[in-house]
């Protein structure tokens, strides 16, 4: 039986993915408990040590990787081909049932180029659900790589955090839960904060507070609170960090639209 439940979406980064992690078992649990979870995955670190051994110039501006016409390729191999099968062989490993796809599958992620400086790097124009909903009706677990569709067939790469906003954002999820290697958003002092509104997120980003790779992430989760979905900044390193929201407790940082 089809599960009507409204769909969780994990944004699974490689600095969460040690030895000890459990997010992939936490996914697992979930859509045996009759959730729908959709994972959506980077992979930055092995995207550079690629371009590194093939001796292809990389740089990063304004935080996003400047792709050019051979870097690509890398891109797609390396998020496409290696870590999304990577993920989709270990969440079979250990008892789910997932189907790797890219926002180039059934057209799922479109996008376009916006900056000549950034070459091949997109920014997403629509998300058509019908393919991610058709396997989440079917029992299984969407892992989506960041790629986007340029029409007619130009792969585009695109940050996953945006990737995953949108994505939450058109499917309508009940949680957008973004796994990270820290115990979610700060303030100036330290002190991890609970809760984060649009006002106090002006402010923070203002002061420098927030940040590098943070700043995808926030804009990601108050474009899917806009439509009211739950997002959460998390520590993905800490065990069942996902579960534990799920389940409704006080973990990480809630973005508020």
């Amino acid at each position: 039986m089809t599960s009507t439940a409204p769909a969780t979406v994990i944004k699974i980064g490689g600095s969460t993915l040690g030895s000890e992690d459990t997010s992939l078992h936490d996914v697992v649990a979930l859509q045996r408990a009759g959730a729908r979870p959709v994972v959506v995955h980077g992979g930055g670190a092995m995207i550079s040590d690629w371009l590194k051994r093939l001796e292809i110039p990389s740089e990063f501006i304004d935080g996003l990787r400047s792709t050019n016409a051979q870097a690509i390729n890398v891109v797609v191999g390396v998020l496409r081909g290696v870590v999304n099968t990577q993920l989709v062989g270990e969440i079979g490993a250990i008892g789910g049932r997932a189907v790797g796809l890219s926002g180039l599958d059934g057209g799922t992620v479109s996008a376009r180029r916006y900056d000549d400086r950034l070459g091949y790097v997109g920014e997403v124009t629509a998300v058509d659900t019908t393919l991610v909903t058709a396997l989440l009706d079917a029992g299984l677990i969407p892992v989506i790589a960041p790629i986007g569709l340029e029409a007619p067939a130009q792969p585009l790469n695109i940050n996953a955090d945006t990737v995953a906003g949108e994505v939450a954002r058109a499917l309508g999820v009940g949680q957008l839960i973004f796994l990270t290697d820290v115990d979610g958003l700060m303030d100036a002092s330290g002190t991890v904060l609970a809760d984060l509104d649009a006002e106090r997120a002006r402010a923070l980003r203002a002061e420098g507070t927030i940040g590098g790779g943070m700043i995808p992430k926030v804009d990601a989760c108050f474009r899917a609170a806009e439509v009211g979905v739950a997002a959460f900044i998390a520590n993905g390193t800490i065990p069942h960090t996902v579960q534990r929201i799920v389940s409704g407790e006080d973990v990480g940082t809630r973005i508020r639209g």
